[in-house]
């Protein structure tokens, strides 16, 4: 887009020199440079936010197509409480009542004998 030859950049820094001086040419591209940094934020910003734009929308237009292709399917396959359970898929639970309990887990005391307990801090293993 912006084609710059070496001959040319080297020709605007003469007249740079020229112009602006040796003691002012740092504080000159200083400024430059300043300018140059801020434009590249605005732009990037600029891009990012058009970017996220995008992708918004196409995200909303995809939603759409899976709400019309989903409003589709389900309008050619209407699903009944017989036709879900006779498919292997669980009927609907009634959560009103109380869990069941099937079995009753069992509960087994520890062994008391002195062989089974663990050895404790400070005593001597024979």
């Amino acid at each position: 887009m912006f084609d710059i030859a070496p001959s040319e950049l080297l020709l605007v820094a003469f007249v740079a020199l020229v112009v602006i001086g040796p003691k002012d040419l740092p504080k000159a591209m200083r400024v430059v440079g300043y300018w140059v940094g801020k434009a590249r934020g605005v732009a990037r910003q600029f891009r990012s936010g058009f970017d996220s734009m995008v992708r918004e929308a196409e995200l909303e237009e995809m939603e759409k197509r899976w709400a019309s292709e989903n409003a589709r399917i389900m309008s050619e396959h209407p699903a009944t409480a017989d036709t879900v359970a006779s498919e292997g898929e669980p009927a609907p639970v009634d959560t009103t009542s109380e869990p069941v309990l099937v079995e009753k887990p069992a509960v087994i005391a520890a062994p008391a004998s002195a062989e089974h307990a663990p050895a404790r801090a400070g005593e001597a293993s024979s």
